[in-house]
């Protein structure tokens, strides 16, 4: 059977994070950018090595390990600077990816759900997935959110809000979005339901078969089998 993506996003404080938990409990392969990210700079990694060698020593901490404000601020103020962070640790990132991909295919996921936060900031990202889905809350319960999570003034995080996509225009391209804006109760429901979909989206074999039988008898069910070996 064919293995297929699925693109998960959300914006800061959409509550992203609470529905990947969710559909870990479910049993689904969720694979998480970030986390991927941070791993694939680690001290004797190769991009970490690439790293040091064109943002120099000061970017370290004690440890070795890289000092993530420090980087951030000088990629910030300087867009060529970034780029050249990214060339340094995207083919990383992917490549760590991949070899997460397969390694479910091979333990038999016939899905698995990447948890990526610029997902519909990347467009060729995006269109390698079979479905995207964006975990949404609306503007004003995504202000309320923030403040509260993270004590920030309204000035201050209407700010790290707009320096994002806006959820409206993301949920223009999502496949599937699950509304976050209401209470838990509804929003795990409907993650529920968006699993059950998932699952029923895989087309299985033995559904086929159970149609096939019921529709043409016996010969029905060889004539499924043999197209399944061969297909």
């Amino acid at each position: 059977g064919t293995m297929f993506l699925v693109g998960l996003s959300g914006g800061i404080a959409s509550g992203k994070s609470a529905v990947v938990a969710v559909l870990r409990e479910l049993g689904c392969a969720v694979l998480d950018a970030d986390v991927i990210a941070r791993q694939v700079v680690q001290p004797h990694s190769k991009a970490h090595q690439q790293i040091l060698q064109h943002f120099g020593t000061e970017i370290l901490l004690e440890n070795g390990e890289i000092n993530r404000e420090a980087l951030g601020s000088i990629i910030f103020s300087q867009p060529e600077k970034r780029r050249l962070l990214n060339s340094i640790t995207h083919p990383e990132i992917l490549k760590e990816m991949l070899k997460q991909i397969l390694k479910y295919f091979v333990l038999g996921y016939r899905y698995v759900i990447l948890d990526i936060p610029l997902l519909f900031e990347t467009r060729g990202l995006a269109r390698l997935m079979k479905y995207t889905v964006l975990v949404y809350c609306d503007p004003p319960t995504q202000l309320a959110r923030l403040m509260k999570r993270s004590g920030l003034g309204v000035a201050e995080a209407e700010a790290r809000i707009s320096s994002q996509l806006p959820l409206e225009e993301k949920r223009r391209w999502a496949t599937h979005v699950i509304d976050n804006s209401g209470d838990w109760e509804s929003t795990r429901r409907q993650v529920l339901q968006l699993h059950t979909r998932l699952e029923d989206s895989l087309d299985f074999l033995w559904a086929r078969l159970v149609v096939g039988t019921a529709v043409a008898g016996l010969g029905g069910l060889v004539f499924l089998l043999i197209r399944h070996f061969i297909s």
